[in-house]
């Protein structure tokens, strides 16, 4: 690898209490699928590989981009559910932890970020370029191992799934700067590029496992209302967080003209001269943070977001009625739960 940018240094606060803590909750409530995720993770690094040295060096160190494992697990439990957990829900799994970690590389490249899961990003270290193309790389070979499903439905919905978060992201850029984004395109973007393959990765999961229709649709509405709540939580942490806790690059949304929600509730709210100073301080960049982080508690817009994450997390949870009395139910409601305190 040759380095193209130096990546700051992250304190030994990332290894918190709190972080620690989060990892204790995940594996008591990923408990039921310890076995299933673990033949996952041990599918999913066999498909990061190469025979050709310097890949597999690039390959292997973003094998732990995949960090929380969040959507193959809403995969193998919406599985165990349904009914059990089989074959095509491992390859499924690794496949979704593999279109999930392509489209990291690909994000890193859009925002010029230098840090990735506590540690540099892969475009820090190996440039743009042949991030581009490791990232087009893990696509593609994505869709060719769920081909070794029983079924093609899991190519099928991953493949739109991903062409859905090409066209979100695509919006996104669209709309860079552009600060007169009002609340409903705000979701569609978010909905396209983050909440899909949460929502694919759940509904299939209670495919493979023979659900109803109506209960895969459940499942992929619970995903939908997760991700939406995933984000919103991404643009609180990206002002608010710690950037050594976090584990990556922060302000970046901002400092690259992304109206994230917060910041569309202040200008939605404010008059002339408030939207002037928000606007200054977003073009000043890191300068600028502190003024901005001012103005926007001025609206409680901070909390105005949280409010909205909250709500989602509840529609989430409600439309697990349709789950009734399963055993699993309660896991899905405090999973739903935990992306509210998350640090993912």
């Amino acid at each position: 690898m040759t380095s193209k940018s130096r990546a700051p240094a992250v304190s030994d606060k990332a290894n918190s209490s709190a972080a620690q803590a989060a990892k204790r909750i995940l594996a008591r409530l990923y408990a039921p699928i310890a076995g299933d995720l673990a033949r996952v993770e041990e599918r999913y690094r066999a498909e990061l590989s190469s025979d050709d040295p310097y890949i597999a060096t690039l390959l292997e160190y973003i094998e732990d981009y995949s960090g929380k494992k969040l959507r193959p697990a809403l995969l193998l439990l919406a599985g165990k559910a349904c009914g059990k957990v089989t074959q095509d829900h491992i390859i499924l799994g690794a496949v979704a932890e593999m279109l999930h970690t392509a489209t990291l590389v690909h994000d890193d490249i859009l925002d010029e970020a230098l840090l990735r899961r506590k540690r540099a990003s892969i475009n820090a270290l190996a440039g743009n370029e042949v991030s581009v193309l490791l990232g087009d790389h893990i696509f593609s070979h994505a869709f060719e191992v769920s081909l070794g499903c029983s079924t093609t439905e899991g190519a099928r919905q991953f493949s739109r799934a991903m062409a859905i978060t090409c066209l979100g992201e695509v919006m996104q850029v669209n709309n860079r700067n552009n600060f007169d984004l009002d609340e409903p395109k705000y979701l569609k973007i978010i909905d396209g590029k983050t909440a899909e393959l949460y929502a694919t990765s759940a509904r299939l999961g209670a495919h493979y496992a023979g659900a109803a229709p109506e209960v895969c649709e459940a499942f992929y509405s619970y995903g939908m209302q997760l991700g939406r709540a995933f984000q919103i939580m991404d643009d609180l942490l990206d002002l608010l967080g710690e950037e050594a806790l976090v584990g990556k690059t922060l302000g970046s949304d901002v400092e690259k003209g992304k109206p994230t929600l917060p910041l569309i509730h202040f200008l939605s709210r404010s008059d002339k001269k408030q939207r002037a100073l928000a606007l200054t301080a977003v073009k000043a960049g890191a300068k600028g943070r502190d003024e901005l982080l001012k103005l926007l508690h001025s609206t409680e817009s901070f909390k105005y977001a949280a409010q909205k994450a909250r709500g989602y997390i509840e529609d989430a949870k409600r439309g697990l009625a349709v789950l009734g009395k399963n055993e699993l139910r309660p896991l899905f409601e405090e999973i739903a739960d935990f992306v509210l305190s998350r640090e993912l």
